[in-house]
């Protein structure tokens, strides 16, 4: 199956599979979101599950995280090189394997390293939009580019209630072999149903810059992440933020002078990507504030005055929702980028959330509130997430699109630790006391809220300054192709 790449914006020959193309694609995307969202049922009980102290046990999640800030950039540029849907295979299975692993645990080391190896399968999305840029015409590239951007909230809201009843109903392993599982149907399915692009960036992989970037991030990201549990001001914390900053300029002031860099920084410099990345870390900041705050409202007791006192399978069927309003959201999302271009779209994804978390400042008492709530700030996020790999493949050549679609995924998923962080300091700052413990008040998660609709605005205000309509036409740049085999 050989045909010249194509790109947004051009005229691609029509595949009679584009729609299975686009079905496992998104898929691969779901179910990578799924896994990320597998230990929150489980986070109150890995201790006691796995022998361990609670501080300890949130290793499970750093870890993922960590993993998936190292992978995702450098799976983006081996995709690039060598093909993207080898790559994506490689990534699945190590979902696979991580994912046995963790089933396999009762103890904290082999469920940290196998949250790791879940995590080093997070350029799954990425890819998968490059394929898609690639492989499908013009006409089907918008909606399908919107949808796989959005299966990274979809898979995180459907799997709460899934894990949740699991958990419940179930021994714990089995949330880890049910990923193993959904894995191994969606390497299948890539196996039969995707083509690899011919579309290649051949040249030498920056091991140098690779490996800067990957400890860069990791000292950031530990940093965020472990912060208030170390003290934002101990030595510790402080140095890594330190190191942090030596390591990435440095790092960049590599990129800038090698000649096959890990990551362009004069295509990430351009306007248009770079303000779209900058959106990309608001919007991170505002999907997870949401999978913050409304869970622990439905889940505290009656007696704090604000409390829903509902179980965490109530609180995940409270924001499956969500999951299926962003997908809603998706063909919209193409549609006012086809008409209006991708900027207008980002810009109203940002007013809709922003009004999601005004109204949750005042509706938090009943059930039917905060599903409105999670709902709209849904359909802002899907708006959202489908305009920016439009935004980000309409400037950057196409032999780079898995490396930038690929550096986009990493600024949501700063924007997420960042959430963590902050909403980590105001949930255990401003508290009431209920019997012996202390929970957050009811102000602290109106704090939150706050902060998130604020950002939503400051993501409004970057988005303005974005070219217009011009951003869905893509950079012109040739490319170097390569046969793709027939499978």
């Amino acid at each position: 199956m050989s045909h010249p790449p194509t790109a947004a914006g051009a005229s691609g020959p029509p595949r009679a599979n584009a729609g299975p193309i686009v079905a496992v694609l998104a898929l691969g995307g779901i179910v990578v979101s799924l896994m990320q969202t597998l230990v929150i049922p489980l986070l109150p009980q890995l201790p006691h599950l796995l022998g361990s102290s609670a501080s300890d046990t949130t290793w499970a999640v750093t870890a993922t995280l960590l993993a998936a800030a190292v992978a995702t950039p450098v799976v983006g540029r081996l995709g690039d090189m060598y093909g993207k849907r080898r790559m994506l295979l490689v990534s699945l299975v190590l979902l696979i394997v991580g994912s046995a692993v963790a089933g396999l645990s009762s103890s904290l080391p082999p469920m940290v390293v196998g949250r790791a190896l879940q995590g080093l399968a997070s350029g799954v999305i990425p890819l998968g939009i490059s394929i898609m840029r690639d492989e499908l015409p013009v006409e089907r590239l918008g909606a399908a580019t919107a949808l796989m951007s959005a299966s990274l909230g979809v898979g995180g809201a459907l799997g709460l209630p899934a894990a949740a009843f699991l958990a419940e109903r179930a021994d714990w392993h089995m949330l880890f072999w049910t990923s193993a599982g959904m894995g191994v149907l969606a390497t299948v399915l890539v196996l039969l149903i995707v083509p690899e692009s011919p579309v290649r960036n051949p040249g030498r992989f920056d091991v140098l810059g690779a490996a800067g970037l990957s400890a860069g991030l990791v000292c950031l990201l530990l940093a965020i992440s472990k912060g208030a549990d170390w003290g934002w001001t101990s030595g510790l914390t402080l140095g890594l933020f330190a190191v942090a900053v030596v390591v990435l300029a440095a790092w960049g002031w590599w990129e800038l002078r090698t000649r096959e860099p890990l990551v362009d920084l004069r295509t990430t410099a351009r306007r248009q990507v770079l303000l779209t990345n900058i959106a990309s870390v608001v919007f991170g900041v505002a999907m997870f504030a949401m999978s913050l705050v409304l869970p622990q409202l439905l889940q505290l007791p009656k007696a704090t005055g604000y409390g829903l006192g509902r179980s965490m399978l109530t609180a995940g069927l409270v924001m499956a929702p969500t999951g299926l309003v962003m997908m809603a959201a998706a063909p919209f999302s193409a549609r006012i980028s086809a008409a209006r271009g991708p900027k207008v779209t980002l810009m109203a994804g940002a007013v809709v959330v922003a009004a999601g978390y005004g109204i949750g400042i005042a509706l938090m008492s009943a059930i039917w509130q905060l599903v409105l709530v999670s709902c709209v700030i849904g359909a802002g996020i899907g708006l959202a997430y489908g305009a920016m790999p439009a935004l980000i493949m309409g400037a950057v050549p196409v032999s780079e699109t898995a490396a930038a679609n690929s550096l986009n995924t990493l600024m949501r998923s700063i924007g997420t630790s960042v959430c963590s962080a902050v909403a980590g300091v105001v949930l255990a700052h401003m508290t009431v006391t209920l019997g012996p413990a202390s929970v957050p008040s009811q102000n602290a998660f109106r704090v939150v809220m706050v902060i998130s609709a604020a950002g939503a605005v400051i993501a409004l205000v970057v988005a303005a300054f974005l070219p217009g309509r011009r951003a869905a036409t893509p950079d012109p740049s040739p490319v170097a192709t390569e046969p793709a085999k027939t499978h």
